[in-house]
């Protein structure tokens, strides 16, 4: 029997950055053995042994992969036999939140006691152009968006202009959006981007696609993930500290990414309800949370997010990011590690960065980027346009 409780007892995570390289540069990290490295420090961090391991639910590898069926071939290179499930999950961005899903779904079912929910993402081997064909084809609608470029940047550009529109706000409130975050970074050892930086270094970049700058969309990096996931009674064993999924929840809207249906493209409707459903779910509400990590590929969709999620009023989400509100040490600090704009973004592997992120932050591991007295942290992942929106309330246990 299981006491029908889901605690994440233990993790490791590569720092984020460019580690592949083009395939004619020479010698190559092997994603085989980066991945197991982060598997015995993850069980070592949980304090278990790899014969405890029942269930190993990776995130499918991007396509450039050259070793297929790559869950199969980890059990075999980790020497890891289970009786409970070993699969590759995909989703687009919300892969890695599905992926930890699966894996907590498989410890509440009773079907093991212990999970790993891990996947690796390598893609800066791969030439930008190739690479963002492959995405427009994932992304958007073959017979609409990918004809004329529609790019993931591009929807999130009209929202921002939208944004600005609606609620008189400015560029300049949403830049700061990825100041705060770098300055969350500098203090994160696996932050891809930790160089600090001012509104006018953001405002000085290239438009990517108006009014996005350079420094306010995600640049590319790779990066790999294992967190330990536990039923409680084996966490209790153990004497280590660890944390509990308290809530979460799912909506997806019916639509990918811009639809012809009319809806109010800043509301973030699956959001909203997903955080909802999760928070009810904990019998909390917006205000009893100490930190948030978002899926947020862009300046303007951290403030989307926290807005639908009831962390800002409605149009205040970028106003209060540029007077220290969201930063740490202020009201309800969001994207302590950085955030995709700085810590980085390996699409498949992103969320599990952010459950990470709580994990160390609820276990009084954050160091520097430390927020006090931190006991309840919310994780929200995405599909394109927030279509689709998932979120987990994690609680801290003693």
């Amino acid at each position: 029997m299981t006491s029908n409780k889901v605690s994440i007892l233990g993790g490791a995570a590569l720092p984020v950055g460019k580690l592949q390289g083009l395939s004619d540069a020479g010698t190559q990290h092997l994603e085989h053995e980066v991945l197991a490295k982060l598997i015995v420090e993850a069980l070592a961090d949980a304090g278990l042994e790899k014969e405890d391991v029942g269930s190993m639910i990776l995130t499918l590898p991007r396509p450039y992969t050259q070793q297929k069926y790559f869950a199969t071939f980890m059990a075999n290179y980790m020497r890891l036999p289970c009786d409970g499930l070993v699969m590759e999950v995909m989703g687009n961005g919300m892969t890695p939140a599905l992926t930890f899903q699966t894996a907590v779904d498989q410890v509440r079912l009773g079907r093991t006691k212990v999970a790993l929910a891990l996947g690796i993402n390598f893609e800066t081997g791969t030439p930008a152009p190739e690479h963002m064909m492959s995405s427009m084809r994932a992304t958007g609608d073959v017979d609409f968006h990918v004809p004329f470029g529609f790019t993931p940047i591009s929807w999130y550009a009209m929202d921002a202009v939208r944004y600005i529109h609606e609620h008189n706000s400015s560029r300049e409130d949403l830049a700061m959006v990825a100041v705060k975050n770098r300055a969350h970074a500098m203090h994160n050892p696996v932050a891809q981007f930790r160089k600090p930086m001012t509104l006018d270094d953001v405002l000085a970049q290239r438009p990517i696609v108006e009014p996005l700058g350079l420094f306010e969309v995600p640049g590319r990096g790779d990066g790999a993930v294992c967190l330990v996931i536990a039923d409680e009674d084996v966490a209790k064993e153990t004497g280590k500290p660890y944390v509990n999924v308290r809530g979460e929840g799912f909506y997806h809207e019916g639509a990918h990414q811009i639809s012809e249906v009319p809806n109010d493209m800043i509301a973030f409707e699956a959001a909203q309800q997903a955080g909802a459903k999760a928070m009810a779910g904990a019998g909390i509400g917006p205000d009893d949370l100490d930190l948030a990590e978002v899926y947020a590929p862009c300046t303007i969709v951290e403030v989307l997010v926290a807005e639908a999620l009831g962390l800002c009023p409605v149009g205040q989400g970028a106003r209060q990011a540029a007077s220290g509100d969201t930063s740490i040490g202020g009201r309800i600090p969001i994207c302590t590690s950085g955030g995709l704009l700085s810590r980085g973004h390996p699409a498949y592997v992103t969320a599990l960065y952010s459950y990470f992120e709580v994990l160390e932050q609820l276990r009084g591991r954050g160091a520097e980027r430390q927020v006090k007295d931190a006991e309840l942290g919310l994780v929200c992942t995405e599909l394109g346009n927030y279509n689709a929106a998932m979120v987990h309330i994690l609680e801290a246990v003693a």
